[in-house]
């Protein structure tokens, strides 16, 4: 029998169809958000891009747990809509909404600059903001946009917001990455949209997302002691709003896959959470999280300390941060 009939016959079709659904059911299920019972009375949070997808569903979380959720989005229309919507559910009303673009290191200084003036602490950093598929362009600032979106700025608030989070410990900062770093590889070049033009799409994505790990790592050495701890991890494949950037047939096939294969937002959101209020991941620090919430190692190049260094002192002198020595 030929292939194409075989796969077009209802009941190969059917079959097929049901043993997607078994083993989507049989996945294994990882920490269980609902099953916490930890509560963020008291306690204050930051989650970047919270208006959509992963950081929505994080910040609904921690807001049912009662903290003081700051929702850092670049829309204001939608994170408006997203503070709403989290306000009716959780009954929360201590959470609020600044504007924030991660790709402007202007908008991060001065987002920062607001939280320093009017939070007097700080317990949970998630840097989840980000995106694939950007077409290559430069920023007003002069660095590529994907770099700047995923990994600079970031970099820059976790700088800037770090003193705070010092003061306010036992803290946490988490970096959403992805398992698509592995596909990644360092050139520092690339940070100002050099070397990089004639690369596949989600090239500067997968950069990007390995620089995060590699910098958490650091940012995790150099606050050693101080009750801060620091993670990064990789929520899965979800289906999110991270691929509206490529062409309508990628997203089109994202979605048909998507539907039976990828995680949704709030499936997508459970290793975030478990980075930043799991009473596992107490004192847990310099490590990467995998999908299922359990420890995993990264790629061999996020754990490479002199290129790390390398990196580091790059992204300080991309943002305007002064040199600072390693601790």
């Amino acid at each position: 029998m030929e292939l194409l009939p075989l796969l077009c016959h209802p009941g190969w079709f059917c079959c097929c169809v049901g043993l997607i659904i078994i083993l989507r059911l049989r996945r294994r299920k990882p920490w269980d958000p609902s099953k916490c019972s930890v509560s963020l009375a008291g306690k204050t949070a930051i989650v970047t891009g919270a208006n959509t997808g992963i950081g929505k569903c994080v910040a609904m979380d921690l807001a049912r747990r009662n903290a003081r959720v700051i929702l850092a989005c670049r829309s204001r229309e939608r994170g408006q809509r997203a503070l709403e919507e989290i306000r009716r559910q959780t009954g929360n009303g201590a959470v609020l909404l600044e504007m924030l673009d991660t790709s402007s290191m202007a908008s991060v200084r001065a987002f920062a600059d607001r939280i320093l003036q009017q939070e007097k602490r700080l317990d949970i950093l998630i840097n989840n903001a980000g995106a694939s598929g950007l077409p290559h362009s430069m920023t007003a600032e002069g660095l590529e946009n994907t770099f700047a979106t995923n990994h600079l700025g970031p970099f820059l608030l976790t700088n800037l917001l770090t003193g705070l989070m010092r003061k306010s410990a036992p803290s946490r900062i988490v970096f959403v990455s992805s398992f698509n770093h592995k596909n990644g590889e360092i050139h520092l070049s690339c940070l100002r949209g050099q070397n990089i033009r004639g690369f596949r799409p989600d090239y500067p994505y997968n950069c990007s997302k390995l620089m995060n790990i590699m910098c958490a790592n650091e940012f995790a050495r150099r606050l050693r002691g101080t009750g801060v701890t620091v993670t990064s991890l990789d929520p899965g494949i979800v289906m999110t709003e991270a691929v509206r950037y490529y062409s309508i047939f990628i997203r089109l096939i994202f979605k048909s896959i998507g539907f039976f294969f990828f995680r949704t937002p709030e499936e997508g959101a459970v290793s975030t959470i478990f980075c930043a209020v799991s009473e596992e991941a107490e004192g847990l620090t310099e490590k990467y999280i995998d999908c299922d919430c359990m420890l995993a190692l990264p790629s061999p190049a996020a754990r490479d300390p002199p290129v790390t260094a390398k990196l580091w002192e790059a992204c300080e002198q991309a943002v305007g941060l002064p040199p600072s020595p390693p601790k």
